[in-house]
């Protein structure tokens, strides 16, 4: 296994999970975002959020087949939450 396909295979990976993450976190807050494409795009965004989020506290939760779409789906409905307070003002 050469470099170039474990990366692929990462950012793939990555880019999973971001997509579920925002199908997520739409169900978690149903009447804020955009529709499909944009909230696995913000789940994606989400990813890069929680995991610095998680990162700033002493848990480890970040990491994982359980943790990582738990920590995007997280993210990404901080996201969505700032987006709908943004709207309301």
């Amino acid at each position: 296994m050469n470099v170039t396909s474990l990366v692929v295979g990462l950012l793939l990976a990555f880019l999973l999970i971001g997509a579920f993450a925002g199908l997520v976190a739409g169900r978690l807050m149903p009447r804020v975002g955009p529709g499909l494409p944009g909230r696995m795009a913000i789940g994606v965004l989400g990813a890069f959020i929680g995991g610095f989020l998680f990162g700033l506290v002493p848990v480890d939760l970040e990491v994982g087949l359980v943790g990582a779409p738990i920590t995007a789906a997280i993210g990404a409905a901080l996201i969505l939450f700032a987006v709908a307070r943004i709207k309301k003002h």
